[in-house]
């Protein structure tokens, strides 16, 4: 009898309770989460203790593993902290503990080993990983996975698949396909600690790389200084700007049947400072590349397709195909014109929702709803309708607002994102 094909791990960013529902909802293989601290994306607010437990309890339920990170490089003043985080980790009950810890510094990696010794250990992608010696070195202090360098070929991710197979068999590789990519060397900027004091090691890089920059002239003499405070470029929001140093983000769902054969163990999605409704999108397309994959009816076309009518962001192959990632011609442009409007709570009773509304919608129009699996149900002018928290009834609802949602669609269940045609233009994403 032969064995299932191998199918990769999906593995979807987790950045609160919300956006781990949504994870789950969509169907994530496995959730990535951090606590207030000492992870790349602290800004996100994180887990404490007991929401780290119904978390983790939530995610079993619907099997579904967990990987916490602890993969900032802290200094000597943090290394309390992160004894702190540790022994809290060790003291969960074994039916709410996490599944793995992803750490990058060799110290936090060596304080893991003693405190938690036998809690499986995930290189990140911010120790830079690209070759098999380095490899067989975590493998070699105990660690099961490491996450490949972000600047890495698909020639290089063969290569080293193959001599990690041979040399440290039984190691687990995991590489992002799908998010932000960024201007450093994977993620070693320090623009956002210069220029908004917060720094992408400790609290979550402000993205400085996206701002619109305008030239501002200077009529420098040879004579003449800078002198403190003057600047050649300043941040403007005005149409005359460039975002010269901005890259696209990387979408690698259409080489799925590749990074399948070559043995990739997991594919992340990058997005723990995202919103929930761009967790719901990534998961679900990739979710249903992957099934579709294992069913032999892999769509790219219609993937791309799906990413490119919801997300305002180009997107492109980063550093996988060989050449620089400006250049290539494996660029998908997204036209933005299906917004998502609304996220769907709870249940308030027959056919009626509580739902927060996330962009302006004209109740009046038809709306997607947005089901896993790819499947869109329209829901046309007269199927449904809104209601503010007074009763009335609602033809134009604004961002921010919680309304009632009126609609008997059996398909309607809680943490279902339904979208609408974006009418009116919008400001170009940076």
């Amino acid at each position: 009898m032969s064995s299932s094909p191998f199918r990769p791990e999906l593995l979807a960013p987790a950045g609160n309770l919300a956006k781990l529902k949504v994870a789950l909802r969509y169907g994530a293989d496995a959730v990535y989460l951090g606590g207030s601290a000492l992870n790349l994306r602290a800004g996100t607010g994180g887990f404490d203790r007991d929401a780290l437990r119904h978390a983790v309890a939530l995610a079993h339920s619907a099997d579904v593993r967990v990987y916490y990170c602890l993969n900032a490089f802290p200094l000597e003043t943090d290394l309390d902290a992160v004894r702190n985080v540790l022994a809290m980790l060790g003291e969960l009950t074994q039916d709410s503990r996490v599944d793995g810890l992803i750490v990058a510094d060799p110290g936090v990696f060596a304080l893991a080993r003693k405190f938690l010794p036998d809690m499986p250990l995930h290189v990140s992608t911010q120790a830079n990983t690209g070759n098999s010696e380095a490899v067989e070195f975590w493998r070699d202090l105990g660690a099961r996975r490491v996450n490949l360098a972000r600047e890495l070929t698909l020639k290089d991710i063969r290569g080293l698949r193959r001599a990690v197979s041979g040399r440290a068999p039984g190691m687990e590789l995991e590489m992002f396909v799908h998010g932000a990519m960024c201007l450093a060397l994977s993620g070693r900027c320090s623009l956002s600690a210069h220029l908004n004091a917060r720094s992408a090691n400790k609290g979550g890089c402000t993205q400085p790389c996206r701002f619109a920059y305008k030239p501002r002239a200077l009529a420098l003499t040879v004579e003449e200084q800078l002198r403190p405070g003057d600047v050649l470029w300043e941040v403007w929001e005005g149409e005359d700007f460039t975002a010269f140093f901005s890259p696209r983000d990387l979408c690698l769902v259409k080489y799925l049947p590749w990074l399948q054969r070559n043995g990739v163990d997991a594919l992340k999605i990058e997005g723990r400072m995202r919103s929930a409704a761009y967790v719901a999108l990534t998961c679900d397309v990739y979710r249903s590349a992957l099934d579709d994959l294992g069913r032999g009816s892999f769509r790219p076309d219609r993937y791309l397709r799906e990413l490119g009518t919801a997300l305002h962001r180009p997107m492109d192959s980063g550093f996988f195909l060989p050449g620089a990632p400006a250049v290539t011609a494996n660029r998908w442009e997204c036209s933005g014109d299906m917004t998502m409007v609304g996220h769907l709570l709870r249940r308030d009773g027959p056919g009626r929702w509580t739902t927060q509304v996330l962009d302006r919608w004209e109740a009046t129009g038809p709306v997607e709803l947005v089901l896993p699996g790819l499947r869109r149900s329209v829901l046309r002018s007269g199927e449904y309708g809104l209601e503010n928290e007074r009763g009335e009834a609602m033809r134009l609802a604004h961002p921010g607002q919680r309304v009632v949602l009126y609609c008997e669609h059996p398909e309607c269940g809680s943490d279902i994102f339904l979208r609408q045609t974006q009418n009116q233009p919008r400001k170009q994403p940076r």
